[in-house]
């Protein structure tokens, strides 16, 4: 099941495929509605542990500390 709360398949269920480990992200498989094979972070789902932010944050803030601050060194490459 998708657990994350601001994602689009939030509370969906589908048939895991495969669940990998690789580079440092643990990714689960699954086939979409149209027969496509997706993937998402294993975390994001309930094979994996839930994030403690989300758990914790309980949907009141839609964004990460560590996601804000890998933006704002991303849009800071972007103006240098």
């Amino acid at each position: 099941m998708v657990t994350h709360p601001y994602h689009p398949l939030h509370g969906r269920h589908f048939g895991l495929v495969n669940y990998t480990f690789c580079w440092g992200d643990t990714r689960v498989y699954f086939y979409d509605d149209r027969n496509r094979l997706r993937s998402m972070p294993a975390s994001w789902t309930s094979v994996g542990a839930i994030d403690p932010f989300v758990e914790v944050s309980a949907g009141r803030s839609p964004f990460r500390v560590v996601d804000l601050l890998e933006l704002s060194h991303m849009i800071y490459e972007i103006k240098v």
